[in-house]
């Protein structure tokens, strides 16, 4: 039973990733097909990480009332619907209604998960998972570029719709097998409310540097394949193909990552994937041919791998595994915060700017990211030798 729950996870990750790297592989088509301008990507992601917002905050309530298994099947359902509407849409307002239930599902999912796997498995399974919500992410471009090329972009979101929807099934397939962790679920969980859980040190800094690192990550994986198109100046069926390459590099990272995440610990991981992070970025500086930037969205996509699941994994570390749940859902809202705003934001300097500005772009944030985690790691540090003292 607990060998087949993890793989139902796995599973469940993969769901998770399918949808994500969806609009922005599919956007070079999309906003031709609709007639509307290339910054409106921006509007459709920032309803659907404003969904994600919503049912991030209210994720504890909701895991604690129905529990996690009925939370993630209910979750993919709803994403699929989404999906089948994304697909039927011939005018941009459609888009934006089908964002909204995108959005909640995504979200609530999201929270939910993450804070089960961080209570209940290693770091190095973190990792994996996240590697399987790669292998997710990677598939939906490819998906989209199949689409392209022999049919419309609304055929990959169809396409998209109907592997969500045998998830969704096997989800509810299985919901007994979910037992199996069920009673320490409910043991190691408290609601401290989402004031008590920001008046604990440490928490502002960590959200905050969660908000940096998704907003920087979120850029990369949305802008991407309109970077490839507008300062590359490739074809967009080509921009889809090469937008797959960050996942690319994210999700083998990921694999990588979980042989050694155990021993270097999350804290190391993290540090060592911003490095190679920055290494990444500094490709895109270089005005070289496309292949340069190619090689650099791999580095940059590896750099990101480990950096995500290790700030997770390491929140009941940090804060209290009875914190958590709490904790944890807040991590995620302030993520889609800066996956609300900060790619729509980049989208308007882009078009004032030129898209030549995402290397210099996704430095900052960067930067902003790992001074944030840092003081999180520290401060909780120092709270938990006061405590000892005392």
């Amino acid at each position: 039973m607990y060998s087949l729950l993890l793989a139902l996870i796995y599973v469940a990750f993969i769901s998770l990733g399918l949808p994500d790297s969806l609009l922005g592989s599919g956007w070079p088509a999309i906003h031709a097909d609709l007639g509307v301008p290339v910054s409106y990507m921006g509007i459709v992601s920032m309803v659907i990480s404003g969904g994600t917002i919503v049912s991030s905050l209210f994720s504890d309530k909701l895991t604690r009332k129905l529990g996690t298994r009925i939370v993630t099947a209910v979750s993919v359902l709803l994403t699929a619907a989404a999906l089948f509407g994304f697909s039927f849409s011939d005018k941009f307002w459609m888009l934006i209604v089908f964002a909204v239930p995108y959005g909640l599902g995504a979200g609530a999912v999201d929270a939910a998960l993450n804070n089960y796997v961080a209570l209940h498995y290693k770091s190095k399974h973190m990792s994996w998972l996240h590697c399987f919500w790669g292998v997710g992410t990677i598939v939906s471009p490819f998906i989209m570029s199949f689409a392209l090329t022999n049919a419309d972009w609304h055929e990959g979101y169809r396409i998209v719709g109907f592997i969500q929807l045998g998830i969704t099934l096997l989800l509810i397939a299985t919901l007994p097998v979910w037992k199996v962790n069920q009673k320490a679920e409910t043991a190691a969980q408290k609601s401290i409310g989402l004031t008590g859980a920001l008046k604990i040190k440490g928490v502002p800094f960590l959200l905050l540097g969660f908000f940096a690192y998704c907003a920087a990550e979120a850029t990369a994986m949305g802008w991407a394949s309109t970077y490839f198109a507008e300062v590359k100046g490739i074809s967009a069926e080509q921009a889809a193909q090469f937008a797959a390459l960050f996942y690319i590099g994210i999700t083998a990272s990921r694999f990588v990552s979980g042989f050694i995440t155990d021993k270097l610990g999350d804290r190391k991981m993290i540090i060592l994937g911003t490095g190679i992070l920055a290494c990444g970025i500094v490709l895109l500086f270089i005005p070289a041919p496309t292949i340069v930037a190619v090689i650099g969205f791999v580095v940059i996509g590896f750099g990101c791998g480990p950096i995500y699941p290790c700030i997770i994994h390491s929140t009941p570390g940090n804060f209290g595994a009875e914190n958590s749940g709490a904790i944890i859902g807040i991590q995620m809202a302030s993520a889609y915060v800066g996956s609300t705003f900060i790619p729509p934001l980049f989208g308007l300097l882009g078009r004032r700017l030129g898209f030549e500005i995402m290397p210099a772009y996704l430095l900052a944030f960067a930067i902003l990211m790992i001074v944030m985690i840092e003081l999180t790691f520290r401060t909780t540090r120092k709270v938990r030798k006061t405590e000892e003292k005392q």
